[in-house]
């Protein structure tokens, strides 16, 4: 991961301070090194803004009337977790670092200040926010295949069965079961066992819907798939569209085990009706070889 590779285009800013003129020069600062730029003329204005759109940063003043930097600050971290602030102040305002960073601040920076100074603030900011999404994504996905991993399955699946629960959207789990996948490491070796699993996790992603299902290594080569908002007709889709690609490109056959979340459901009562349904399936082609 190249932390200094940094689009300030990605990134937006909202300034907020009860001085217009302020507001303008430190716009023009900001344009000028590429970020996009919105201003507020006190805290009020600046919650109606951050109702509306997405900041990544918020940069206010301390000292406004109605509504002080510090209020602003505390509003905004509650209520807006992935909005990074920075407070400034002039230098006899009396306000503490550490009073600043408690309430909720992720740096404070002193009035006047160059463009070079609140630019380096900006850009820590930005580095270590990147690269603890950056380890956080690391957690929950497993290294050899690119999908989540085992732990990052169960926590989402509770989620969604949470969710559906209590918006009474549908809900499907997918279990995938590589057949004979044992005497393939035996006969071609790890190695070439690995690069199977690899590619079958690829398959996987490319065959679901992108920002809507979810794709997971369950096991050493069991995978999981939630499908969000899905009914049996779209897990069928879904299942069997997994199924050809992983035939067609990697000459695998997978046994699936398919269910539909019901009333009354657990999460763990998901997973094994959908254990069942796969047991069930590897059992019956089997059975179809004999």
């Amino acid at each position: 991961m190249n932390l200094d590779n940094i689009e300030y285009k990605d990134e937006s800013i909202l300034i907020v301070d009860d001085d217009e003129e302020i507001n303008t020069i430190l716009e023009k600062i900001l344009n000028n090194l590429g970020f996009s730029v919105r201003s507020a003329l006190g805290g009020e204005d600046a919650l109606r803004f951050l109702n509306d759109m997405t900041f990544t940063f918020m940069l206010t003043d301390m000292r406004m009337p109605h509504m002080d930097g510090m209020e602003l600050i505390k509003k905004v971290s509650n209520g807006f977790p992935d909005t990074n602030i920075i407070a400034m102040t002039g230098y006899s305002e009396g306000y503490r670092y550490i009073d600043v960073l408690n309430s909720g601040a992720s740096d404070f920076i002193k009035k006047p200040f160059e463009s070079d100074e609140l630019e380096a603030k900006i850009r820590r900011i930005i580095n270590e926010r990147n690269l603890k999404q950056e380890l956080n994504r690391l957690s929950i996905t497993d290294a050899l295949t690119g999908l989540f991993n085992q732990r990052h399955f169960y926590t989402r699946l509770k989620e969604e069965v949470l969710r559906a629960k209590r918006q009474q959207n549908p809900l499907a789990l997918i279990l995938f079961d590589l057949d004979n996948f044992k005497a393939y490491n035996d006969t071609h070796g790890h190695l070439a066992g690995d690069e199977i699993l690899r590619k079958a996790g690829a398959l996987i992603n490319q065959s679901i819907r992108e920002g809507v299902d979810s794709g997971y290594r369950y096991g050493g080569d069991e995978f999981a798939i939630i499908l969000i908002d899905s009914n049996i007709t779209i897990a069928k889709g879904i299942g069997n569209r997994v199924e050809a690609s992983l035939l067609e490109k990697i000459n695998i056959m997978a046994s699936m085990g398919l269910t539909i979340f019901s009333e009354g459901m657990s999460y763990k009562d998901f997973v094994a009706e959908a254990d069942k349904n796969l047991y069930k399936a590897k059992l019956n082609r089997k059975n179809s070889k004999n």
